[in-house]
């Protein structure tokens, strides 16, 4: 076991799991991978279990069903830091977050960031692969959120971050709202408002080309509220450091 740990979670990923877990092994530094796996009814769970008499720091947690994204980080992110892990990593299974890029990340918090985001904004937009409709709503939400929280990140709904331990163990995990697109928002809020240091590194997002995306209207309609609702909370003095993580 080592000092970084990449969350990734899965739900029907059988056409990528096994390629998306040996290129971050293939990394140096190394890297340990925790799977928060939703049940996937196509065998995900299988691949990764085989794998496993291959890999002695490949994790799993298998979870009942699909229960949001946000959900299966909060899972990881309490297993990181009861086993120690000092960077905690985000990344999806889809290959949309070029492995290499976790090296960065990673640079970045051992040089002075809390929180480093592989952003696809920060240096125009770096997006492969998206229609032209997709690209605008991820561009304009991002616009949206800085404009209504003051967080001076230009892709505030990221899913490719990394987080330093005393991040995560500064935040109340278990008072973490959302489950989708608000999600990646609110952790970064939360940090943001608790004065930690965020930083972007420009990355190049390349969409899926195997398996199915899992946005909806559901997720988006979250996000453009559960922005309103933070920043109320924040301005009512709501969102403090915690002692503990998951802390209720």
């Amino acid at each position: 076991m080592n000092e970084r740990l990449v969350i990734i979670p899965t739900y029907n990923e059988k056409e990528n799991i096994e390629n998306i877990i040996r290129c971050v092994f293939s990394l140096e530094p190394a890297f340990d991978i925790l799977i928060i796996e939703d049940n996937s009814p196509d065998g995900t769970a299988q691949i990764v279990k085989r794998l496993q008499q291959e890999f002695s720091s490949l994790f799993m947690i298998e979870r009942q069903g699909k229960l949001g994204l946000g959900t299966a980080y909060i899972t990881g992110f309490k297993w990181a830091l009861e086993h120690q892990y000092q960077y905690i990593f985000e990344m999806d299974a889809d290959f949309s977050h070029n492995p290499q890029d976790l090296i960065r990340l990673y640079e970045a918090c051992v040089h002075g960031a809390d929180m480093s985001i592989g952003s696809r904004y920060v240096t125009g937009v770096n997006v492969v692969n998206w229609p032209m409709s997709r690209v605008l709503l991820s561009y304009f939400a991002s616009k949206y959120v800085r404009i209504i929280t003051g967080m001076k990140i230009h892709d505030a709904t990221a899913g490719f971050v990394c987080y330093t331990r005393k991040v995560l163990s500064s935040i109340y995990l278990d008072k973490i709202q959302f489950k989708g697109y608000a999600f990646q928002i609110e952790m970064k809020f939360t940090a943001y408002s608790l004065k930690f240091k965020l930083e972007e590194v420009p990355i190049i997002f390349t969409d899926r080309t195997l398996g199915t995306s899992k946005m909806s209207r559901g997720i988006i309609k979250e996000a453009v509220f559960g922005v309103i609702t933070m920043k109320i909370r924040a301005l009512l003095g709501k969102i403090k450091k915690g002692t503990d993580a998951g802390k209720l």
